[in-house]
């Protein structure tokens, strides 16, 4: 009878991890696949969460929803 420790993944369907920045011979070492310079070049770069590039987010695009009676509001 097999147990667990038998299992063993279909051939192909795993991949060795790419590890970068590990020297020329690896084929991305250097700048790691990132290029020489601008804002992804750099440690710690990111976008604000919903930044489109300039054009106006979504989240600004669509308007607000709900309306507060102040006849019932608590104070």
């Amino acid at each position: 009878m097999s147990g667990i420790h038998d299992l063993k993944p279909d051939p192909g369907s795993t991949h060795k991890t790419k590890r970068i920045g590990r020297g020329p011979g690896s084929g991305h070492g250097k700048t790691a696949g990132r290029g020489s310079k601008g804002m992804w070049s750099r440690s710690g770069s990111h976008q604000k969460r919903g930044f489109e590039g300039g054009q106006m987010p979504l989240h600004r695009r669509l308007p607000k929803r709900g309306f507060t009676n102040a006849l019932f509001k608590k104070t």
